[in-house]
């Protein structure tokens, strides 16, 4: 029997070039299944829940597992008509588009490396980027839907793109200066330096805007002429959030408490804990527990119901979060200081154009890291053309 030696040369005879298209299959099938797992992040993590145990997913009704022959990406959740095969509760479009936008974004990225790194039938190192980059795109998925529906970004996730921002700078020095301000061909320490820069500006400047929004926007009042009813409202499930509702109007409590010494001030004239009336007065409420006007402190687990009437209420709120400032940190570590101002750019037309087209209404909440990941992408798959274009032709016009 003669063997085949298997080398370099061979492999390269036997697969096709890396710039053929069918290169794009993999990347999507990769995608859809790193999008099957981000679904159990996206359900877990806001939930403090592990997303390892239990090691299966499960419908969110019946808490029934979903055997592996029905977890398949994207056909599953076709095949059963978006419905749970054990209750046939239905199951959310949220889990299927995830998966789809997920594998969509991740056959994207193979376009964008390899058509800026002109990749042929030679495997050059710089195409190792393309790992970072698809860590960066499902984090920035995952982070999306959870801002979206929590208003939180988690540090963790802002944390690990920072470091993946840097190895990609460290891989491909050119990704942090895509638009090409620096002159000559980046080293890596080149690459490092924009990467930082870009860290350090996106960073720094939104937590200066965060710091001037709490001085500006940093408590809400509501008073009324006559005392009105308040409650609060425990949550039908898990998931929800307790309600503080006051004349009506709900307030979820995410959107109450950022930092632990934010503090809710009723002035009830009128106190009920657990159906029995109590001493009225001021009445603070913390994230975790109450402080009564009599001086008892109550943690908040152990409350069966808390209303009264009042009218008056002085409620914390942010004008932005700091996962946003960490968030826009992270796209300069990818993309530089262009890709920032871009993005942040990009972010603030987004989000005023869906607030008027959607009517939220600019006195609402409006997760905004959703925005600055569309900007940044926006960026990434072409953005940095127009920045380009717009400052050379300034350049040109003098």
């Amino acid at each position: 029997m003669i063997g085949m030696r298997l080398n370099v040369a061979t492999l390269i005879q036997i697969f096709p070039s890396l710039a053929h298209p069918i290169w794009f299959v993999p990347a999507f099938l990769i995608g859809a299944c790193i999008g099957s797992f981000l679904n159990v992040v996206i359900y877990r993590v806001p939930l403090g829940l592990s997303v390892n145990e239990p090691k299966r997913s499960f419908c969110p009704k019946c808490k029934a597992a979903i055997p592996m022959s029905l977890n398949i990406p994207l056909l599953s959740w076709l095949w059963l008509r978006g419905k749970c095969s054990n209750c046939k509760a239905p199951i959310s479009f949220r889990y299927f588009a995830v998966e789809l936008l997920t594998a969509l974004l991740f056959a994207a990225v193979w376009w964008f490396v390899r058509d800026s790194l002109h990749l042929g039938s030679i495997l050059r190192l710089e195409m190792a980027v393309i790992f970072p980059l698809w860590l960066m795109i499902a984090l920035f998925v995952s982070i999306t839907f959870i801002d979206a529906e929590h208003m939180v970004i988690p540090l963790s996730f802002t944390t690990a793109l920072s470091i993946a921002g840097l190895v990609a700078a460290a891989l491909w020095p050119k990704l942090p200066d895509m638009a090409g301000w620096a002159s000559g061909d980046p080293l890596i320490a080149d690459g490092l330096k924009q990467s930082v820069i870009g860290w350090i500006i996106g960073f720094c400047g939104l937590w200066v805007v965060v710091r001037l929004g709490k001085m500006a926007f940093g408590k809400k009042k509501m008073e009324f002429s006559n005392p009105v009813e308040w409650r609060l409202i425990e949550p039908d499930n898990e998931e929800d959030p307790i309600w503080f509702e006051m004349n009506g109007e709900r307030i979820g409590w995410w959107d109450i408490f950022y930092r632990k010494t934010d503090r809710l001030i009723v002035e009830c004239s009128e106190l009920r804990l657990d159906g029995e009336e109590v001493k009225a007065g001021v009445l603070t409420i913390r994230e975790t527990g109450i402080e009564l006007p009599d001086g008892r402190t109550i943690e908040i687990e152990k409350l069966k119901a808390l209303d009264g009437k009042a009218a008056r209420a002085v409620i914390p709120r942010e004008a932005m979060g700091m996962g946003d400032v960490h968030l826009l940190g992270t796209i300069g570590a990818f993309f530089g200081w262009m890709g920032v101002f871009f993005s942040l750019f990009a972010a603030s037309l987004l989000a005023i154009l869906a607030a008027v087209l959607g009517r939220i209404g600019f006195g609402r909440p409006l997760p905004f890291g959703p925005f600055l990941i569309l900007g940044s992408l926006i960026w990434m798959f072409g953005g940095w053309k127009l920045a380009q274009w717009y400052f050379e032709g300034l350049m040109i016009g003098r």
